[in-house]
């Protein structure tokens, strides 16, 4: 039963489907998918056409917006919305360390999981449609991995669209997760380098935290276990258009002085703990890697694998001499799942996933080639969780694209950028500009 409710300036609507979890199995086990409509108090009564939102992640649910915010607003002048908690997040029959017990041992887990990348997300999508839309197509709008679902849409179901509209979220249609990281570590290089020239006295703070950590055995208040590699992966926070910032404030109170010498304070430990546990997506971590996993070669930990040839991420040798520490970027390692207690139960299931070999294709590239349906994407320059360079050969390969190209937002520009990244795109799709 849908139930619908008022914030300022909108009308909310809960909406639960029920879809196959293998949909090649219609008549098998079912998993259920949340997600709420939205539109405009005054266009409450109005048949408008559907904007379908595509969250980023993996593994996240939609934005819980108050009222009309962000992108948000601009969408619901002419949309209605439905935000959509892709299946294993939110509210959509959540994965989880536990949940995913219920399914028996690792392996299972791990077989489970096979069904939750984007091609799956796209079918959830078009089983979900019909009682949406009623059957006619829908604009989808898809950030960062949503676009990643987008273009599998194109490839899968076209016919279910009507406008595609991608941020930040152009894929490489080929690239296996080596091949993305080793392109990745020389951007996040960049991105901390732009760091320290903004604020030069973090490299003096950050060298103190890690020499701190590689000599003391520090466990954060819920239990995370806070290692020098945990601590350069905060940097995955400059990423976003406030990141650096956000990081130097981070940094600068770091210790309080104490009987035994300085400590990491507990007001820096709470926030360093929400920044890394993944309790709240822990699907993030679990499935990250598999995202990019299209053929028979597995992805066996590539991140870390990667990250060895790139030694100036090595923060031991970085302290040993005088040379700045280096923080990570969007990488999953291993050693996650063991510093934190939301993955600890779930490193076999990861490792067992990272060893598959039977992983199918999530893009058709003479579709894609032949595609007609009207597609807008903003790319960002230098984007530190996507590469430009493989966001711009897709796009050469998708018949139609038109891409906007700016410097003028980071990753999270569509939240940033709201309604202007959104009217751009619109013109773009519509041919307008």
């Amino acid at each position: 039963m849908s139930v619908s409710y008022r914030q300022p300036g909108v009308v909310l609507t809960d909406r639960r489907f029920t879809v196959p979890l293998d949909h090649a199995d219609p008549g098998g086990e079912t998993i259920e998918l949340y997600a709420r409509e939205v539109v405009a108090s005054d266009k409450a009564d109005r048949d408008l056409p559907w904007l379908l939102y595509l969250q980023g992640g993996p593994g996240f649910g939609a934005n819980r917006f108050i009222g009309r915010p962000a992108w948000l607003g601009r969408a619901l002048k002419e949309y209605r919305v439905l935000l959509l908690d892709q299946r294993g997040t939110g509210a959509s029959t959540p994965a989880n360390r536990q949940t995913l017990p219920l399914r028996g041992g690792p392996a299972e887990q791990a077989d489970y999981l096979t069904r939750f990348r984007s091609d799956s997300i796209v079918r959830d999508c078009e089983a979900i449609r019909p009682q949406v839309t009623g059957g006619a197509p829908w604009t989808v709008l898809g950030q960062s991995f949503g676009g990643f679902c987008t273009v599998a849409y194109l490839s899968l179901a076209p016919e279910g669209l009507a406008t595609a509209l991608i941020t930040g979220g152009l894929p490489s249609l080929d690239a296996h997760a080596d091949d993305v990281y080793r392109a990745a570590y020389p951007r996040v290089e960049r991105k901390v380098a732009a760091h320290y020239a903004r604020y030069p006295q973090d490299v003096e703070r950050a060298r103190r935290i890690a020499d701190h950590l590689l000599t003391h055995d520090v466990v954060l208040p819920g239990g995370y276990r806070f290692t020098v590699e945990a601590f350069q992966s905060l940097g995955i926070m400059l990423g976003g258009g406030e990141g650096s910032h956000r990081l130097h404030f981070l940094l600068e109170d770091a210790f309080v002085p104490a009987p035994g010498g300085p400590e990491l304070s507990d007001a820096f430990q709470e926030q360093v703990q929400g920044l890394l546990s993944f309790a709240a997506n822990p699907l993030y971590a679990v499935i990250h890697e598999v995202i990019y996993a299209q053929d028979a070669r597995p992805t066996n930990w590539s991140a870390e694998r990667v990250r060895a040839e790139f030694p100036r991420f090595d923060a031991a040798k970085a302290l040993a001499g005088d040379e700045p520490l280096m923080f990570t970027g969007e990488t999953i390692h291993p050693w996650m799942f063991d510093c934190d207690p939301a993955l600890r139960p779930l490193r076999e299931t990861a490792g067992l996933l990272a060893a598959r070999t039977d992983w199918t294709p999530l893009y058709d590239p003479a579709r894609l080639a032949a595609n007609e349906v009207p597609v807008a994407a903003a790319v960002y320059h230098d984007d530190m969780y996507v590469d430009t360079g493989h966001a711009l050969a897709t796009a050469r390969a998708v018949r139609g694209l038109r891409t906007w190209v700016t410097d003028e937002f980071e990753h999270d520009g569509v939240r940033a950028g709201g309604p202007r990244v959104l009217d751009r795109l619109l013109a773009l799709a519509r041919d307008e500009v």
